[in-house]
């Protein structure tokens, strides 16, 4: 038994066990490498503690990352275990008993063969052996092929269309990519063109004009003995499908020289340089083949003017044109070349191309007149088969404006129709259907138009007729109808007397006045007013200001040009009106426009008025017959009209139609080649 201490050793042993704790609270508050030490240190040594599991927990890692290589590695290896083939994963998750007796039995078999002796065996991942493989595991499967194709395969479609468009952007209709910056001019020698100047009507002038170039291509001698120089360029100036093209196969076929055909589109591409090394290829084929014409259809798509885009910069349409002026300067028309273009935008060409020396003539070739359209008519006549009642005349008469191709089109439009109603020819019934048909467009009967509309259109139709046949100056009524066409429900076609060069002052007065007409029936007649005057009244307010502001027919403000046209926007091509007088010449001029449409509308009302009863008959046999020609709305104005004359004619139309099919024409039982002539 201790003896008992006294309070001086016990105020000792305190002050000890204080100093001690003292120093372990400081310790406890101490940080080393971030790690503040927990309140335990006092039973065993952290830090070092910590140290230990850090390098524990390495081990495992690097021991976890073995254990995923060794089993990637051995991932697809097949098995055999109690002969049934297992995974590498599920030879993994057999019992211990089972997975111990298979390894003691694959170990005794493995060390029987002597390549094997003195390595151990490990499973999964012992090594591999080309006997054990027959005996423990089957082989690998293949490669999937297929599934690498599958993935490639986007990637081999996409560089497949990629050639596809590369080859054909460098074929640029050649014959492939070497001809690439060859010419695609498609050359006719002799034997291909059959046209000559008997397959061209209604272009005398144009005709003459270059009978000339066909004389030198026949006997050059002829003008160059007298010194003269036959112009190099011709330039063909016209609207579309008046013949531009076909003059240039005539004089090639009456000079009997080969004709090379391109247009100018074909020498733009996307890669610079290919439409220079074109102009070049063309005319070097030109050469060798001489004496020939070069023909460049749409010469504008080339030859339009420099400088004229945004900014003025340099293209490679500018580089073609500059190859195509330096082309013309190189040869001589002694080489026998002639060039010849077709457009129909002239003002819009290079100057440069425009000077003497390379399109020195312009051939202007015009819409034919009435006596052009019936040679151009009777040119496409030759093949189709005609019945006797088919006046060529009248249907010149009624197609002012028409171009050849327009023509043509007509005439192979009444053939069709007469085919589909088993005609043995085309009647005049079929050529007058076909001129409305291309003209106007096709009938709409399928359109469903109540009664009130119907009349509402005759009374309409019928005020333009009854107001054109009361004056002097209109020009004669051809046609009524409420038959629907294109987008208008009716219409009232008229016949010109003569060719239209100028109009007098009082055939536009007499023409505002036809135009009111239909309004003016509205008004009296249908109880209210409708749309369908709108184009009425949008022609009749332009005609009435070109009258005012144009053609000085107003006595008050006389003589002068109100309106001037000037470039508004050089750059861009485009054209547009200024207007150089003041505000108050403005309102004026509105005042004499609308003084001249309350003139023609008075005059109007006038005629109807005096003319009701006809008005109304007229309306009354357009609801019925839907359409009255010429003799019909004469004889409704003479007071001779009888509904069942008209009724009989049209009964009497019907037994025209025959089911036996027509015979061909004789040029093509001839076997002979008729060349029509074309727009």
């Amino acid at each position: 038994m201790a003896a008992k201490q006294t309070p001086e050793e016990q105020l000792a042993v305190y002050k000890d066990t204080l100093a001690e704790l003292t120093g372990i609270s400081k310790k406890l508050a101490e940080e080393k490498q971030g790690v503040r030490l927990l309140p335990l240190r006092s039973v065993r040594n952290y830090v070092e503690d910590l140290n230990q599991y850090s390098s524990v927990i390495e081990g495992l890692d690097q021991n976890s990352a073995k254990l995923d290589q060794a089993r990637t590695k051995v991932a697809d290896v097949i098995w055999f275990f109690n002969n049934q083939e297992l995974s590498t994963k599920a030879l993994e998750r057999q019992d211990t008993e089972s997975y111990s007796q298979w390894f003691a039995g694959a170990k005794k078999e493995y060390e029987a063969f002597a390549s094997n002796r003195g390595t151990p065996f490990r499973a999964p991942d012992q090594p591999r052996n080309k006997a054990l493989d027959k005996t423990f595991q089957s082989e690998q499967p293949s490669p999937n092929y297929f599934s690498y194709f599958i993935t490639f395969l986007p990637i081999l479609l996409g560089l497949f269309i990629l050639w596809i468009i590369f080859a054909r952007q460098m074929k640029g209709g050649a014959s492939g990519a070497m001809t690439f910056g060859k010419s695609n001019a498609r050359m006719l020698s002799r034997e291909d063109i059959k046209v000559t100047f008997k397959d061209v009507a209604g272009c005398a002038e144009a005709k003459e004009e270059l009978e000339e170039i066909v004389e030198f291509l026949r006997d050059p001698g002829k003008f160059t003995a007298l010194g003269a120089r036959i112009p190099k360029g011709v330039l063909c100036v016209g609207s579309p499908g008046t013949g531009k093209t076909l003059v240039a196969k005539a004089v090639a076929g009456e000079a009997d020289c080969p004709f090379f055909y391109i247009a100018g589109s074909d020498f733009v591409e996307m890669f610079v340089g290919v439409g220079a090394s074109r102009i070049r290829d063309l005319f070097d084929q030109a050469k060798k083949h001489a004496p020939c014409i070069i023909f460049i259809d749409e010469i504008d798509a080339v030859g339009r003017q420099r400088g004229s885009g945004i900014g003025g910069g340099h293209d490679e349409r500018e580089q073609t044109l500059n190859q195509l002026l330096v082309e013309m300067d190189g040869f001589s028309t002694k080489e026998g070349i002639i060039l010849i273009a077709a457009t129909n935008r002239p003002d819009i060409l290079d100057k440069a191309l425009m000077r003497p020396g390379r399109f020195d003539r312009r051939v202007v070739l015009e819409l034919p007149d009435l006596k052009g359209r019936l040679a151009i008519l009777k040119v496409h006549a030759r093949k189709i088969k005609l019945a006797p009642d088919v006046d060529l005349m009248a249907l010149a008469r009624v197609t002012p404006g028409a171009s050849g191709a327009d023509l043509e089109n007509i005439l192979n439009e009444s053939a069709l129709i007469a085919a589909r109603k088993n005609k043995t020819a085309v009647t005049d019934a079929d050529a007058r259907e076909a001129c409305d048909k291309v003209r106007y467009g096709k009938e709409r009967r399928s359109m469903e138009i109540d009664e009130r509309e119907k009349k509402l259109t005759a009374i309409h139709e019928s005020g333009h007729a009854v107001v054109a046949l009361a004056l002097n100056s209109s020009d004669p009524v051809d046609k009524v109808t409420i038959i629907p066409r294109g987008m208008s429900l009716g219409a009232t076609h008229f016949m010109p007397k003569k060719n239209r060069v100028n109009y007098w002052k009082k055939e536009l007065i007499d023409q505002l006045a036809v135009l009111m007409g239909g309004r003016v029936a509205e008004e009296l007649f249908a109880g209210d007013i409708s749309s369908g005057a709108q184009m009425d009244i949008q022609q009749a307010t332009g005609l009435a200001r070109n009258m005012v502001c144009r053609w000085g027919m107003d006595d008050e403000l006389g003589l002068v040009a109100y309106e001037e046209q000037s470039d508004m926007n050089q750059y861009l091509g485009g054209v547009g009106a200024e207007k150089n007088y003041s505000q108050e010449t403005a309102n004026h001029i509105d005042e004499q426009v609308r003084k001249l449409m309350v003139a023609a509308h008075d005059t109007a009302v006038d005629i109807i008025k005096k003319n009701e009863s006809k008005l109304l008959l007229m309306t009354d046999m357009l609801i019925e017959f839907e359409t009255l020609d010429r003799p019909d709305v004469l004889a409704i104005m003479d007071d001779k009209w009888s509904a069942d004359e008209k009724r009989k004619k049209l009964d009497s139309m019907k037994e025209l139609i025959r089911k036996e099919p027509p015979p061909p024409p004789p040029e093509v039982m001839a076997g002979s080649d008729p060349k029509p002539h074309p727009a």
